[in-house]
């Protein structure tokens, strides 16, 4: 299977949602024995809460910062980052074509 950002942004926003007025900026291809890949590009505001698994990010395309439990990092392509399971997180300050891999797990 071959993935792209390309072919993912093409596809989103998804419709918005209570909790996600500018529409849903992730799509998840790929979920086996418990491992989920997500495409994540948020535009406007990062309305993530803590998640139930522990994830990492790959940050593909862009720069911005994340928050982990209070502590900010700058972010680049190229960087990861883990999120243990309840900890809350989000993106800040992203750049216009921000977009991140998350694997769930």
């Amino acid at each position: 299977m071959k993935f792209t950002i390309d072919e993912f942004l093409a596809k989103l926003p998804l419709p918005a949602t209570e909790k996600w007025k500018e529409g849903i900026w992730d799509l998840e291809p790929f979920e086996k024995q418990g491992v989920r890949l997500v495409f994540f590009a948020p535009r406007g505001t990062d309305y993530q809460t803590a998640h139930d698994e522990d994830e990492f990010y790959f940050i593909a395309r862009g720069t911005g910062e994340i928050v982990i439990g209070g502590e900010r990092f700058n972010c680049t392509a190229g960087d990861a980052f883990f999120v243990p399971a309840g900890v809350e997180h989000r993106f800040e300050n992203f750049s216009e074509h921000f977009a991140t891999w998350a694997v769930f797990f």
